[in-house]
């Protein structure tokens, strides 16, 4: 299902979408008509609009177009995308409205399997900006998949562990969590687990991966999914403190669309 601005969105606005591919977005996994974290993803929405477009977003706009298209029971995964379908590439300089387009789509089992990836050199463009330009992001994860990982983890011109394709990865060491600290965007999973006692951000250079007991990597669809292989390096799928970490997530109440 697809509104935009709680109407039926038209080809002409999509294909402005498609087309000029400036934009940004946050997604939702929504549970009962609750969102764990949904203050967290509405600040990511207004923060982004004012970096894009120089424009402020209504959050309460926001939240009354996305209850529109969510059931009172069950869970789906809803994508809130904020564009202009006038901003073409004719009209960059134009000042923006933007408009609000919001997706749904059923929501994947949890917790997910375990997830085997490969490092690769690459920083996003504005990695704070959760962006609809994905290209460099979607090339390599599928190039990844081609040659038989599930997904990508990038690393920055220093060789610091970063992001993945679409998650924010993170390592355990004894009752301890680190975030790398290199660019990457601020996930809202990533955010309301980093308040947990005993997790703390730090560089983390690819060869000090041998370091840690267990990786793992989080967003908002699949909360916390296990890494079991980095390169040629194996990891338990079910240490401990992952199993704590899972359930301590899920134990965190949604917040009322």
């Amino acid at each position: 299902m697809a509104e935009l601005n709680g109407e039926p969105v038209s080809s002409a606005a999509l294909t402005a979408l498609a087309l000029t591919n400036y934009g940004h977005f946050t997604t939702l996994r929504i549970a009962d008509g609750r969102v764990r974290g949904l203050g967290l993803h509405l600040e990511r929405l207004a923060r982004d609009c004012a970096a894009l477009f120089d424009a402020e977003l209504d959050p309460d706009r926001v939240r009354r177009l996305v209850r529109r298209m969510v059931p009172d029971r069950g869970a789906l995964t809803a994508r809130v995308t904020v564009f202009d379908p006038s901003l073409t590439l004719a009209a960059l300089g134009a000042r923006a409205q933007p408009q609000v387009l919001v997706t749904t789509r059923p929501a994947p089992a949890v917790p997910a399997g375990p997830l085997a990836v490969c490092t690769v050199p690459f920083v996003r463009d504005c990695p704070a900006v959760k962006s609809v330009g994905l290209f460099g992001a979607l090339r390599h994860g599928r190039a990844a998949r081609l040659a038989g990982w599930d997904d990508v983890l990038f690393t920055d011109e220093a060789g610091r562990l970063s992001e993945g394709g679409t998650w924010n990865v993170g390592l355990v060491r004894g009752r301890e969590v680190v975030w790398p600290s290199a660019a990457s965007l601020p996930g809202v999973t990533r955010a309301l687990l980093a308040q947990l006692p005993g997790h703390r951000y730090a560089p983390v250079a690819d060869e000090q991966l041998v370091e840690y007991e267990a990786v793992f990597a989080t967003n908002a669809v699949t909360g916390v999914r296990a890494i079991s292989r980095v390169d040629d390096r194996e990891f338990p799928e079910l240490h401990p403190l992952l199993r704590e970490l899972r359930e301590a997530y899920e134990a965190i109440e949604g917040d009322p669309l």
